[in-house]
């Protein structure tokens, strides 16, 4: 059920009024750093509204569910219609002692599926004008295969990329660094990094799409997935792509978040084509609040819900089984969706789940990073969070398959596969929080994983 909000002092109206009208500028590119992008124009992935019905955090009691609307499912399909009900950021401020009693959310307006459609079945051209970057690929390769999923796979994940890195910069006022590179046995990639800014620390949001064959070391990976490739005269031909993100805050009380979306294909002997879908985001808070994780669990849920009753419980217990450092006996923080090798009920099908998945990474993170904007903290808060961020390399270097994918394929860009680790982070010989303190509390949560919702 929604929340109304009623904002009665005139103060708090005007102030919430020039907030909304600086979020509107999200979505155009010309108000924010025109010259950074390839052509000047509204985002292509979302409208922008404001509204009073949404979601409002308060500093006790219950979260509140964002508001949903223009619910519409294709026949016989189940895929997502638009961008239902995402919560997109934050007004109405209420502080006490500096930090953020509640956060009203404006939400985005859903579009139908025929507006889907039209975006999908436009002119390349027009929708790349978002984007940080011109795509990887050829815009006029893109445009004579526009109806293959590879190129429907790399204009979304363009899309996700432009959508996180514009919202990121308007709340840290920074721009990101756009790094155009070339993979000289087929491919790219584009590498967007924000560091030492107002509020991120370091902020990396990557999109790669590189093709050729496959090394001898990537494809027992695959086999050892289960994965049955059938190559000729030792060779198979892939194309892989997908959009990864890292944010590290600076503050302590803003929650370092990951995402990833990828499509993988490979060609075997007969030329028949394996594909798969894989992803997901994830939250790694320093300290546990239960209103954020409920406000970013039940976004990635009703995401989920459009597909398949299932999906979220599933690929919520699939992340917190990825996210798993076994050598310390905790997982990297409190989860929230991921799976891998995804290729039913239909490609069509998959590419939907993935699509509403994508276009989650703002609602589900910017709120949050909101509410904590001005959160006070202590040095001892700051050195938690350093030796939390110790265990995020850790897991990082030693069991994420993405790095070690990387890493085993040839021409593969180093600086954009380790842009995921923080530009600090702690290693203290056996450390243990003390007992009944928060950090002890979110030991225990990592120690044995929740359910939010």
């Amino acid at each position: 059920m929604a929340t109304i909000v009623l904002i009665k002092n005139t103060a708090q109206v005007t102030s919430r009024r020039c907030f909304l009208s600086k979020l509107k500028g999200l979505s155009k590119a010309g108000e924010c750093h025109s010259s950074r992008y390839f052509h000047v124009s509204s985002l292509p992935l979302t409208t922008w509204s404001s509204r009073t019905a949404g979601v409002r955090f308060t500093s006790h009691g219950t979260a509140g569910r964002s508001a949903a609307s223009g619910r519409s499912r294709r026949r016989g399909v189940l895929a997502l219609s638009g961008a239902a009900a995402i919560t997109a950021a934050v007004a109405g401020f209420m502080a006490n002692v500096n930090h953020f009693q509640r956060a009203e959310m404006a939400t985005l307006v859903p579009r139908a599926a025929d507006d889907d459609d039209e975006e999908e079945g436009g002119d390349i051209l027009m929708r790349c004008r978002g984007f940080m970057s011109p795509p990887v690929t050829d815009v006029a390769v893109l445009q004579d295969r526009k109806g293959e999923m590879c190129t429907r796979m790399e204009m979304l994940i363009m899309e996700t990329q432009a959508a996180f890195c514009k919202a990121l910069e308007e709340v840290d006022g920074g721009t990101f660094k756009v790094d155009r590179w070339e993979r000289k046995e087929g491919g790219g990639g584009i590498s967007c990094v924000m560091q030492d800014g107002k509020v991120f620390e370091k902020a990396g949001v990557n999109v790669s799409v590189v093709f050729g064959n496959l090394t001898e070391e990537a494809a027992r990976q695959m086999k050892s997935r289960g994965k049955v490739l059938k190559g000729k005269d030792g060779m198979l031909p892939f194309c892989a792509m997908g959009v990864s993100s890292v944010i590290h805050p600076k503050n302590p009380h803003i929650p370092t978040v990951h995402f990833n979306y990828r499509y993988f294909e490979i060609e075997e002997e007969d030329g028949c084509k394996q594909w798969w879908f894989g992803g997901g985001t994830d939250l790694t808070p320093v300290y546990v609040n239960k209103e954020d994780a409920f406000h970013f669990h039940n976004t990635l849920k009703e995401a989920c819900d459009k597909h398949h009753p299932q999906y979220y419980t599933d690929f919520k217990k699939w992340c917190d089984r990825y996210f798993y450092v076994r050598h310390r006996g905790e997982t990297r923080g409190i989860g929230g969706i991921f799976f891998d090798d995804l290729d039913s009920p239909s490609q069509e099908e998959a590419f939907g789940f993935v699509k509403s998945c994508a276009r989650t990474v703002v609602p589900c993170y910017l709120p949050i990073v909101y509410k904590h904007l001005h959160d006070p903290f202590t040095a001892q808060e700051k050195d938690w969070q350093q030796v939390r961020r110790g265990r995020y390399v850790e897991f990082n270097l030693v069991y994420d398959r993405g790095v070690k994918f990387g890493l085993a394929t040839p021409g593969s860009r180093i600086e954009s596969i380790l842009m995921s680790l923080p530009l600090s982070a702690r290693w203290e010989y056996m450390h243990e929080p003390d007992l009944g303190t928060r950090e002890a509390e979110m030991l225990e949560v990592l120690r044995n994983p929740k359910e939010w919702l």
